[in-house]
């Protein structure tokens, strides 16, 4: 359980709560703005601004890398961030030897590798582990990354626009990825999902739009998607 600050006790039922938090940066910036929400169950969650409107941050808080100035947060979840870029955060040269990175140490070889083999098959990368990652394309690199935050344990996945520099059809599988890890029947995953894309909307469970540092209310992905549609057309 993540623990920054003043939180919210466990008696909620939320997974993730939010309560009029703000940050500023040392300049006196100020980015989250009483940002308040909250996530009471897995399933894809997406948020849609613009440039400087704080998703980011909102992120690099969740992930624990800055810390609050005000208000209330909690998160029982084990956050994990992925980017843009794969490149960011693959650092071996190998799928198997940077996935070893993310797996805890306490486990065996035997128990390492079956969960090498188990990440890789969740991810569509099955028979990869000895693939040299220059060798990959841009979805695949986006999915071997998406195998180490599974490695890792992570029931949290913070996804910063991770289908930004994909084509079409890489795009849509590591969306689709994404949405049958958070459908799982027996351990379904929790990820929030920021996105330029409004028709990456129709892949999620609820959306909401983030703008001046705070959230709007959650809304179902089609109905958010109409919405921002129907502004475009004006």
């Amino acid at each position: 359980m993540l623990n920054i600050g003043n939180h919210l006790r466990k008696t909620q039922t939320n997974l993730i709560s939010l309560e009029k938090i703000s940050f500023s940066w040392p300049n006196g910036q100020k980015i989250l703005d009483n940002c308040s929400f909250s996530i009471s169950k897995p399933g894809l969650w997406m948020i849609v601004g613009k440039n400087g409107s704080g998703k980011s941050t909102l992120f690099r808080l969740l992930n624990g890398m800055i810390e609050k100035d005000s208000g209330n947060f909690y998160c029982e979840l084990r956050p994990s961030l992925m980017f843009q870029n794969p490149d960011h955060q693959l650092l071996l040269p190998t799928c198997k030897s940077d996935l070893m990175l993310s797996i805890p140490r306490s486990l065996t070889d035997s128990q390492r590798q079956k969960l090498i083999d188990k990440v890789l098959n969740q991810v569509g990368m099955k028979g990869f582990e000895s693939r040299p990652i220059h060798t990959l394309s841009g979805g695949q690199k986006q999915r071997l990354a998406l195998a180490g935050a599974l490695a890792s344990g992570s029931n949290l996945l913070l996804l910063d626009e991770p289908t930004a520099l994909l084509d079409p059809i890489s795009q849509n599988s590591v969306l689709e990825i994404v949405k049958e890890l958070c459908s799982d029947k027996k351990n379904p995953m929790t990820a929030i999902w920021i996105t330029h894309r409004i028709n990456e909307l129709k892949f999620c469970d609820s959306a909401a739009i983030m703008d001046k540092g705070s959230i709007g209310p959650w809304l179902t992905g089609e109905d958010l998607f109409n919405q921002l549609n129907s502004l475009a057309g004006r």
